[in-house]
Formats: structure tokens, sequence, C-alpha cells
């Protein structure tokens, strides 16, 4: 073998054996290159399309270009069109490679020029008193050629005498036809032809006082609000020579009806639900809170979407700073489209990263008028079935839709039953691991023989038999809401049936870890907001963990963090573990226990409403007897 390709053998040898390394560096730097590789910047720009033949001409071409650019300056000096034909010239040229192809314009660029020219542009702005313009304008931003819903019709008025082309638009499928057919075109078809006093009026005068009989009517100045309007579900008028367009607000989309809820069951108490529609929702709380200081306050949140939301508390009740506060979040979220309450609550959660949610989404107009009562804000958002309550506690995340129409005696049991589901879904499997791991003594002999008897086949660590129940649990139950139709519960019950069952025959777990199992699970079903409950799921993980590590040692202070995070939280600034940590000074906690309905005297105090009182002292008045009175006189009085 020749020694030049002897050589060059071994050099390609060593490059494919070391991956294009030296032998000359050592392990470690060669580690270093692998897992903190970064790869360096290019020394040539790039340049889109560039043939390797016109790069071999590139420095002549940028020297000419250069020269020529010199002596266009120069020339350029001379006059004003020719100093602006250069500046035009030189521009187009820096975007321009050595190929002669174009670069693209940065896209930042492109967007504050489109926003330079409409600001400018006073057309796409205000409305023109020209109909073609503005028909011109309507088409080319809803691309009507090629959008299929929107619709264009054109008619014409009669207005003193005189005709008034005119035309309106709209989307098929989000307006009432027989609406816009009787109180919009009909109207402006026929009444336009009929004696009207016009004396002193316009024609813009005319058309909105006499020939619009539609209930709500806007006069709209600049195309942006005819656009809002439309995207709504509005419908857009315009009329040849006005300046104004009119909008009307005629929404007829489909809808669903009031249903009763699915998340919030109840035996006792209202059967009424939300749906997606945001004035339905509002009429369901005014149904309820017959009150003129209910304020239903109306902001758009997304950019693209403009999603309708509506806050909505009592005026005389609620604080003026917690109303400004929640205003303040919703007007600066800047985002392009919002679709559900569950992506709000993400935007003006305290926290991030607090495990528990720190608002309550409920789908109980009773509910909600109650929380609004104490002094809290609703938040509305158009196209979702749930409301927002803030600021919210922890202990009003246990608290049920139920407890307010079932005795004190009944609500205080729930409660304590609901605690506890809360202490099993928490804490169960990690007490179990930490008791057989690492603290023996704490079982009675006889409960400990029979739990080593039982585990004396299974292969596995009790760490590991717990994770594989605990996980192919949680797949049963995500299986189960996720088919449709009643298969779905068949599935869970059926599927952790033969999957307990088949893992205890098997010898792959303990029969009693499958009862552990199994009471975590049901006490994870008694959490009443099911966003809490995924909390707690997600948490009983890193304590089965921490039990695995440490037992006893290791739950304690996983606890002991908890409730120091929980502590430090805040829900609008309001403490999330009120009223224990900070203890507050007002007289009704009714947090834990339920306390009888005459009692509840005051309203939370650690929200800091305007009016603390909600009932008065002795809300009973009929326990009220007079001094001296008989039987005879209180009946006849009564009546």
């Amino acid at each position: 073998m020749p020694k030049l390709y002897r050589e060059n053998y071994g050099k390609t040898y060593k490059m494919i054996l070391f991956g294009g390394f030296s032998l000359k560096k050592s392990m470690s730097q060669r580690l270093k290159t692998i897992f903190l590789f970064s790869p360096k910047e290019p020394k040539d720009r790039f340049v889109l399309d560039g043939s390797s033949k016109d790069q071999d001409n590139k420095d002549s071409a940028d020297t000419n270009d250069q020269s020529k650019q010199g002596e266009e300056v120069k020339d350029e000096t001379r006059s004003g069109e020719d100093e602006k034909r250069f500046n035009r010239k030189a521009n187009n040229e820096k975007r321009t490679g050595a190929d002669g192809i174009k670069q693209p314009i940065p896209i930042n660029e492109m967007n504050e020029k489109k926003r330079e020219r409409k600001v400018n542009d006073t057309k796409a702005l205000f409305i023109d008193t020209s109909l073609n313009a503005n028909l011109d304008y309507i088409k080319a931003r809803y691309n009507a050629d090629i959008n299929g819903d929107f619709k264009i019709r054109e008619f014409k008025i009669i207005v003193m005498n005189k005709d008034y082309p005119v035309f309106v638009c709209f989307f098929d499928g989000m307006i009432d036809r027989l609406l816009v057919n009787m109180s919009i075109i009909q109207p402006l078809m026929t009444l336009s032809a009929m004696p009207v006093n016009m004396k002193d009026q316009t024609v813009r005068d005319v058309v909105y006082n006499h020939l619009i009989p539609q209930n709500q009517v806007k006069v709209c100045k600049t195309y942006q609000e005819i656009v809002d309007e439309v995207n709504f579900g509005g419908l857009g008028i315009f009329v040849d020579g006005l300046d104004v367009a009119f909008a009307c607000d005629v929404k007829g989309w489909e809808h669903r009806n009031i249903e009763k809820p699915t998340s919030e069951l109840n035996i006792r108490g209202p059967k009424e639900s939300f749906n997606e529609t945001n004035r339905m929702n509002t009429a369901l709380l005014r149904k309820i809170i017959k009150d003129e200081n209910l304020i239903v306050e109306d902001v758009l949140v997304g950019e693209r979407s403009k999603t309708p939301c509506s806050m909505v508390y009592i005026k005389n009740i609620v604080n003026d700073s917690l109303v400004g506060e929640v205003r303040r979040r919703l007007k600066s979220i800047k985002t392009g489209y919002l679709r559900d309450s569950g992506e709000l609550e993400q935007f003006l959660e305290d926290s991030t990263y607090l495990p528990a949610p720190q608002m309550l989404l409920t789908e109980r107009p009773d509910r909600v008028a109650s929380y609004l009562g104490e002094g809290r804000v609703g938040i509305i958002v158009h196209g979702s079935p749930f409301v927002i309550i803030a600021p919210v506690t922890l202990f009003n995340l246990i608290h049920s839709p139920e407890d307010y129409y079932l005795r004190y005696p009944y609500a205080t049991l729930l409660r304590f039953i609901r605690i506890l589901g809360v202490i099993f879904t928490l804490l169960l499997p990690s007490l179990y691991l930490a008791i057989t791991n690492y603290h023996h003594e704490m079982l009675p002999t006889d409960l400990l023989l029979a739990i080593a008897s039982a585990r004396e086949k299974v292969p596995f660590p009790t760490v590991i038999s717990i994770f594989i129940m605990e996980i192919a649990f949680e797949l049963i139950r995500e299986a189960g809401i996720r088919i449709p139709g009643p298969i779905g519960p068949t599935l869970s019950i059926v599927g952790a049936l033969i999957l307990g069952q088949a893992a205890v025959a098997a010898n792959l777990v303990s029969p009693i870890l499958i009862i552990i199992v199994a009471v975590t699970a049901i006490g994870s079903f008694s959490i009443p907001d099911f966003s809490l409950g995924y909390s707690f799921r997600a948490l009983r993980f890193i304590y089965l963990l921490l039990a695995g590590f440490a037992g006893l040692l290791g739950i304690t202070l996983g606890i002991f963090l908890h409730l120091l995070v929980l502590v430090h939280a805040k829900s609008f600034g309001v403490p999330f573990m009120a009223p224990f940590a900070p203890r507050t000074s007002g007289t009704r906690t009714n947090a834990i226990l339920k306390t009888p309905l005459w009692k509840e005297e005051d309203r939370p105090d650690f929200v800091n409403p305007k009016d603390i009182k909600q009932q008065a002292h002795i809300s009973r008045g009929w326990i009220k007897r007079g001094e001296g009175a008989n039987a005879n006189e209180t009946e006849d009085k009564d009546r």
C-alpha cells in the first residue's frame, strides 16, 4: 500500500471514528464539544439563491456598484428630484444582493409601513361621503369576492324627493334574517316614500329618526366602528352623501338553551346554568339580583378576536379598589385571540406556578349572585359557560353550591367529609408508603404481618407498585372522560375492576394497595372544584416521592412547604388562606363550619366591602314579642 494512501486512509478512519475530532484532544474536551455544541456564525453573509459562479465575481461587482454610487451622489446633489431618486435607488440597493436578487423586507418594517400608511390615509379611518369609495373599502376589507358568508345588499331610498343609493353589509348566519328584512330593509325601502315632516332635518336625521325602526342603532364615524359591529353579528348601513354609517344590532346566531349544570350538580337549589351567550348570562344574573346597583361593565379582550367580556359587581357593596384592579388587569391583556374563560383565568391570576387555582369558575347563576352579594367581582366571557369569581380563598373552593340550601348541621357534616376526602387524596398513598417502609412500629403487629404476607410474592418495591396503580387509574379516568356517550363511565368502572383483580392475581401489587388507591380516587371525587382536584392529584405524586425518600419526615417537610406557599399566595390582593392566615377581625368566618343562615350578619371582611352588614342583627323578626301583648293582640296585628 503506498505511503500517501496509508496516511490518507488513517486520517479518514480517525475522522470517522472520533466524529471529526483530533486525537490530540482530551476526552473532557470532546465531551464538552459534543454536549455543549454551539454553531459558529457564518463568515459570509447569507444571500438568497446565490450561485457559485456569481460569487466569484462578487468583489468586482461590489467595486463597480460603489463607483457608480459615488458618481450618482455627485449628480444627485444638483436637483431635488434627482436627490429623491437617488435615495429611492439607494434603499433598493440595500435590499439587493450581489447577484441582483432583492432581499425580502423585514416583517416588522412592513408592519410599520402599513401602520403609517393607515394613519396617514384618512379614508382608512373616517367614512367617506362617496358610496362607491365606502363599497370598495368594505369589499376589500372583508374580501367579499372570496368570502362566501359576507353579504352586501344594494338598493335606493327616497329622501326629500331625491334618490340616495344605499348598501347594507352583514354576515349570513350571524344575523336574524327576519329581523333584518322587517326592521331594516323593508322600512328603508317603503317608509322613505311616505310623507314625513322633514322641516329643519338633514338626510342623516331623517334616516336615523324615521327610516330605521330598530331598537339599537349606533352612528359610526369610522370604518373600524362598523367593522367591530359587523364582526359581532351586527349590520352596517351606508348612505351616499353621508360621512357617517349606521350599525344595527341584529344578532341571531345559534346558541345553546339554558340547561342544567353539568359540572356542579345539586339536589336542592336552582337548576339553571350559564350558556355561551354574554347577554343571556347577564340577564340570568339580573333575574336573581333585582338591584339597580348591579353594574355590567363591558370590556373587549383580544386584539383580533375582540371577545366581549363583562365585569359584574354591585356598586354600593364592592370595594372600588378591587373593581379598579380587575379593570386594570383586563384592559392590560395583550393577546390576539381569547376563546374561553379558562384562558382569561391564566392571564389574570397572580401566580402562574401556584398549584391551587386563584379564581373560582362556576356555571351556576345563583352561586355568582351569592358571591356578588358578598362584595366580589364576576367576569363573564362571551363564548364560555363558566363565570370567573374573584377574589377567592382556599375555603371557597372547598365549599359546594348546595351548602346554601341545606340546614347548617348537614352542610357542616358535608364539609368535614370533603376535607377528609382532600386529606385522603393528598396524603393517604404517601402515608401508606412511609409507614410500610420506615415506620413499622406505628402499625399493630397483626396488621403489619397481614401486609407483609400480602406483599410476599410481589416482586416490586412498594413505591413502584403505588406509582403503577396510580398512573393506571389516572389513565382509566382520562380515558373515561374522553370516550363519548355512556361508554365512558362503563369503561371506568369495568376497567378499574378488571385491572385491579388482574394485578392482584398476577402478584404485581398487594390487595391492600388496591384498597388504598381506590379510597384515594374516591376522595378526589369529593372535591367540588375540578381545578382544585387537579391540583391535589398532581401534588399526590410529589408527596409520594418525599415519602419514598424520607418517610414521615419528608411528608412533614412537604406539608410545611405547601402551607408556606399557600399562605404567601394572594388572589387579587386578598390572602389565599384568609380568614385564618392572616387572622381577620371579622365576626363571620364560614370557612369550615357552616353557620346558621340567620347568624350570617356580616360580609367577609377580608374583601373590604363598603357595607359590612349583610342583614339585620335579628333577621327573624317573628321572634320579637312586645311586652304585655297577648296571643290575640299579636294575631290581630299580623292580620
